[in-house]
């Protein structure tokens, strides 16, 4: 059977030419004359003994048994093209491995990476998200989105704007609290570990002489924070950029007007010059760019 399968050149001309009903169209698609194209299917003919091709006196039609040999040749040239770029293009592609704090992650970018994707459809994404990062321990990674004071090893770092913390509750423990601020600090009170200390910078920084908070239960991120508060009573000290969904749909409510500015932020982080590679530069221009918020002062909060 091997001997009787004809030569792929012979086979890719006849394809292409069945394709657009012209030897004049295959060559120009193959880089080749017409009389090459003719030839090699014409030596196709020989070798299987049937006629493909009437010949016209303007252009060629397939013949029946053409038309019939045509649609397996095409299958057959594709399903070698998808296996071609399925299994060798991907590791040409330009990729990137993003990896974020979780409530970040799944929150803010999530969210907002179709809009890198629709820009840059050419590069390939992976996110990953972890509760708590301050170092690269993962080669693999090209991008940490971190919290805290940027004060790490690594000398490509960009802050994504500054942070304001609102309290936040759902609609019924509101009404429990009554707008009583020192009612609220001490019962129910959610606090994020990382975070114990703004409650007291809260009531620093408005002077409302708060005591300290009473009935605390801790979650380890924003994202655990504010479905707690959606599942039940208790309030916290939560980032505003977290907030819009909660507050749209009617989860979440801000019972109270204090807006505290916060000494930490996030920040996207390269471990190597975000210039070295054209996507890194195209993903830290665009993250720099949908993250930071021009309207907060780029002057660092003082403690009052």
């Amino acid at each position: 059977m091997s001997n009787r399968l004809p030569h792929v050149t012979w086979l890719r001309a006849f394809e292409a030419a069945a394709r657009h009903g012209s030897f004049s169209s295959a060559a120009d698609e193959l880089h080749l004359t017409p009389a090459a194209v003719s030839q090699q299917i014409r030596l196709l003919e020989q070798k299987i003994g049937v006629t493909l091709f009437r010949r016209l006196p303007r252009g060629v039609a397939l013949t029946d048994q053409g038309q019939a040999y045509a649609q397996p040749i095409r299958k057959a040239f594709l399903e070698m093209q998808n296996a071609t770029e399925g299994l060798f293009d991907v590791k040409r592609r330009k990729s990137l491995h993003v990896r974020a704090s979780i409530s970040f992650g799944t929150l803010e970018l999530a969210p907002r990476l179709h809009k890198f994707r629709a820009l840059h459809p050419e590069i390939e994404l992976q996110l990953s998200t972890t509760v708590w990062s301050d170092r690269m321990d993962d080669s693999s990674v090209d991008f940490d989105i971190r919290w805290g004071n940027g004060d790490w090893a690594e000398s490509d770092i960009h802050r994504l704007g500054r942070e304001e913390a609102v309290l936040a509750c759902n609609p019924e423990y509101a009404v429990q609290v009554n707008e009583d601020i020192h009612k609220a600090s001490q019962q129910d009170v959610v606090l994020i570990v990382g975070s114990e200390v703004e409650w007291a910078r809260l009531s620093e920084y408005f002077e409302l002489g708060l005591s300290p908070v009473q009935n605390i239960t801790r979650a380890d991120s924003t994202l655990v924070a504010l479905h707690m508060l959606c599942g039940g009573p208790g309030m916290a000290l939560i980032s505003d950029r977290f907030l819009k969904p909660y507050l749209e749909t009617g989860q979440l409510v801000c019972p109270f007007a204090y807006r505290l500015p916060i000494r930490e932020s996030y920040y996207l982080v390269t471990q190597s010059d975000s210039n070295e590679r054209k996507e890194l530069a195209l993903f830290r221009d665009w993250m720099i760019s949908e993250f930071c918020n021009p309207a907060v002062s780029e002057e660092p909060p003082q403690d009052q």
